[in-house]
């Protein structure tokens, strides 16, 4: 790490008395845990925070400290402005496609298009909030048991549960540094990873039963009558890319997810080898060789075959 870097960024933290953090739209655990984890240690150390997701607090991460803090619209009058868990300033929502650019851009997907003034972008590392696990110290910050359930929280859903084929021992000693603070991690993965809503389960049930395979790939598909009949009151897929994602015998799992204007696409990477940040990348989307999504504008009969030839031919499947 660039300690130069790390002083800057120590620095701008300090300095400022307003800090707007965001991260982007249809947040996961490791965008809402680093968003709050930040968040509450700069609040800690008597600073002004404004924590905004686009599309609001899911239900399932209510639970968290400093959750009830979350708006959907920042105020006016921050003179610090962060981004956590982004890839690229698009994905942070349409009411910041006016404002100025972060001042420092956290985040560790390879496909970081490092938009801010410092970027502090770490491919190796298993979560965004494994990157703020290691540097809040460095910058002054406490590490108090509110902010180290929501970095766990992070940690843990975007390994999966120490799951994913990029956990690494730090990542391990990372998860029990912070629970010496007293967090209950298993109480944590549970809520993150293991419970679901009925309305989630029933959603469940309508992509389990689009399953379809070609080529190598496995999807599914969520249609917005799905989400309407399930009561799914998310935009998401409720995480049932992890179920497809372990399903045997295929190079790659995916979820096609209409929304009304657009389709989110999941994309996971079942076998080594395979990098389908770059299939991302060709539909302005990003993420990481093994996990990766994109929002493309359009219906969905007409992006789903398109999607699936550009899988196809650019993992040679």
């Amino acid at each position: 790490m660039n300690s130069d870097l790390d002083t800057a960024i120590e620095t701008a933290l300090h300095a400022a008395q307003n800090t707007l953090i965001v991260s982007h739209v249809r947040p996961d655990g490791d965008a809402i845990g680093s968003m709050l984890g930040l968040g509450l240690a700069l609040q800690a150390a008597g600073k002004t925070v404004q924590m905004v997701l686009s599309d609001g607090l899911p239900a399932s991460f209510r639970h968290l400290p400093g959750s009830g803090q979350v708006k959907k619209e920042p105020q006016a009058g921050f003179d610090l402005f962060v981004t956590v868990d982004c890839a690229d300033f698009r994905r942070v929502g349409k009411q910041f496609e006016t404002m100025r650019k972060p001042d420092i851009n956290i985040d560790h997907h390879i496909t970081n298009e490092r938009f801010g003034d410092l970027n502090l972008i770490e491919p190796e590392a298993v979560a965004t909030a494994a990157i703020l696990t290691d540097h809040l110290p460095k910058w002054g910050l406490e590490i108090s048991r509110d902010v180290a359930a929501n970095l766990a929280t992070g940690i843990v859903t975007d390994t999966l549960g120490f799951r994913t084929s990029n956990t690494t021992p730090a990542a391990l000693r990372q998860a029990a540094l912070l629970m010496e603070t007293g967090i209950d991690l298993p109480e944590l993965y549970n809520r993150s990873l293991v419970r679901r809503t009925y309305a989630a389960a029933k959603y469940w049930g309508a992509g389990l039963s689009s399953l379809t395979t070609l080529d190598g790939i496995v999807y599914g598909t969520l249609r917005l009558t799905d989400r309407k009949n399930a009561g799914y009151g998310g935009n998401d897929d409720a995480d049932l890319i992890n179920i497809i994602s372990a399903i045997e015998d295929h190079a790659v799992g995916m979820i096609f997810v209409e929304q009304r204007d657009s389709v989110k696409i999941s994309w996971r990477a079942l076998q080594p080898g395979l990098d389908v940040s770059k299939v991302a990348q060709s539909f302005n989307g990003g993420g990481h060789q093994a996990a990766a999504g994109a929002d493309i504008p359009g219906k969905l009969e007409e992006i789903q075959p398109r999607v699936l030839a550009a899988t196809r031919e650019m993992l040679k499947l």
